[in-house]
This record gives C-alpha cells, sequence and structure tokens, in this order.
C-alpha cells in the first residue's frame, strides 16, 4: 500500500473541535494507538504529519514504530498572526519570531517544517478561499532560512497566484492546492515542486449535507481537471488524504484517495509506477539534513 502524505493524527475526522477537547492537556494514548493499528491493518508504513500544537504527532513519533510505520512530523504549523494556521500550530508577528519557531521545532525533533500561507476553500461558494496569504517577498524569506536549517518546507497553499508564488519561492510540497491554473502547475513542474492534492477531502464531501453539492461537484470537477493537466505538465504527485479531516477517516483516508485517483486516471501499471516516484521523492525530501 502507499504511504499517507499528509494527515493530522490529532484531528478525528469528524469534529475538530471534539478532537482538540480530546487531547487538551491530558493526550489520549488510546485513541492514537488505535488510529495507528488503522494504519498499521492496511499496510500504511509511512505517514507524514502536518503538526498540531497539542503536543500530540510528537507523542505519535514515540510510538509510531512500534506498528511498524515511518512517521515524519514538524511538530506544529507555522503561520503569521491574523491569518489562517491557528488550528494546527504557532504564530508569529515578526521574521525573528518567526526564526525562534523554526528552531524551536528543530529542538523538538521536527522532521520538516510545516507553513500555512493561504487560507482554506469556502466549500459553501465557488472560487472562495478563506484569509490573506503571505506575499511572494514573505515566502521567498521564509523558506530560504527554512532551507538554511536544513528543514524541507511543507507549504499549505490555495489559490493560483499564491500557489505559483510558492513554487518559484522554493516550496518543497504544496498541500492542496485548490483552484490552480495553468502557470501554477508549470511553476510546480519546473521548481520540482511535489504536489500533494488531497482531493478525497473534497470528494468525500459530496452527498453528507453540510455543503451545498452543488458546489462541492463543481470544485471536484476543477480539481480532476488540474491534477490531469499536473500529470500531463509533469508534476510530481504524491497520495496524501488529509486524514484526520471531516469526512477523512485515518487508514480508509489514504484508500479513498487512492480509489480516487483511480477515478481520475484509471488503472495501470504505468500510473502506479508514477505515483511511487511521487511517494519514494517525498520519503526522501522530507528526511531533515
Amino acid at each position: 500500500m502507499f504511504g499517507e502524505g499528509h494527515a493530522h493524527l490529532f484531528m478525528n475526522g469528524y469534529d475538530y473541535r471534539k478532537a482538540v477537547e480530546t487531547h487538551k492537556g491530558h493526550i489520549r494514548e488510546d485513541i492514537l494507538r488505535g488510529y495507528l493499528e488503522e494504519y498499521r491493518k492496511r499496510g500504511i508504513t509511512f505517514i507524514r504529519d502536518g503538526g498540531d500544537n497539542l503536543g500530540v504527532s510528537s507523542f505519535v513519533k514515540n510510538i509510531a514504530a512500534e506498528y511498524g510505520i515511518d512517521y515524519r512530523t514538524p511538530v506544529f504549523a507555522i503561520h503569521k498572526n491574523g491569518h489562517y494556521g491557528s488550528i494546527v500550530g504557532k504564530g508569529f508577528d515578526s521574521v525573528k519570531e518567526y526564526e525562534n519557531l523554526v528552531r524551536e521545532a528543530k529542538r523538538q525533533g521536527a522532521d520538516f517544517i510545516k507553513l500555512m500561507v493561504s487560507g482554506l476553500v469556502d466549500f459553501s461558494k465557488y472560487g472562495v478561499i478563506t484569509s490573506t496569504p503571505l506575499s511572494r517577498d514573505e515566502m521567498k524569506e521564509l523558506f530560504q532560512f527554512a532551507h538554511e536549517e536544513g528543514m524541507a518546507v511543507m507549504v499549505h497553499a490555495n489559490g493560483a497566484e499564491t500557489v505559483r508564488n510558492a513554487a518559484e519561492c522554493g516550496a518543497d510540497s504544496i498541500e492542496h492546492g485548490r483552484y490552480v491554473d495553468k502557470e501554477a502547475i508549470e511553476a510546480m513542474a519546473e521548481a520540482h515542486t511535489i504536489w500533494v492534492p488531497t482531493v478525497v477531502t473534497v470528494r468525500n464531501l459530496i452527498g453528507c449535507g453540510r455543503f451545498p453539492d452543488e458546489i462541492v461537484r463543481k470544485i471536484y470537477e476543477t480539481d480532476c481537471r488540474n491534477i490531469r493537466l499536473g500529470k500531463e505538465k509533469g508534476v510530481t504527485l504524491a497520495l496524501g488524504s488529509d486524514a484526520g479531516a471531516y469526512m477523512v477517516p485515518h487508514g480508509k483516508g489514504l484508500e479513498d484517495e487512492y480509489r480516487t485517483f483511480q477515478d481520475i486516471f484509471g488503472e495501470s501499471e504505468e500510473w502506479n509506477e508514477y505515483l511511487e516516484r511521487g511517494e519514494k521523492e517525498l520519503r526522501e525530501r522530507f528526511l531533515r539534513s
């Protein structure tokens, strides 16, 4: 089975607030071991976490090997205060504060840095992304420092201009990448940026009743077109489901993501080999140097 390229072990797949209450101040080891067992029994031996501000991913890193899992984590994600990201990490106001957070993550055993540079997709309105993105100049400076510290950068980014800027400024991976365009896709290909589209976070919302189906289907159809174009342009794609997000259960989320890619491209050995190369590059790049 393929590895899980984007997960959040602190989340539960149905209620973010309940997940926070579950682990805040008292990490629930039994629940986390249950998630790891779900991965183990499905043959998933690699997980790249997206971090949290509760200490959960740090805890999981200490026990994942018991389940035969190579687990990588940024410990916590980093965001600029006033922008999206507080649900999974720590914020900064100045570049100096950001640099201190990078060093703090390293001290706590981070394998890479996770940086939030845009908001979320609004699933009730097509084309809308919450929160103002970071500027190109900001991204360039922040990525450069992380690289100088020997850390790859996992970048949460949505929107064509934001993704293009992130790729051109040195993002090692783009997470989600909703509403990209041809120029953003070409930028990822030219920069050898790994794209982890987490498309099942959209597909699994269809029919759930939480958002208008016509909007969710339109976003999903746009994702499918862009992912096809990404492969056509030579973007390195890797599987990651954003496991723990709403309607994306741990373990099963990756299986759903894989089936979604099969629906987009069909079943073939050539396609499996393409994804295997993407995962291999993800594993090699997101290992602390």
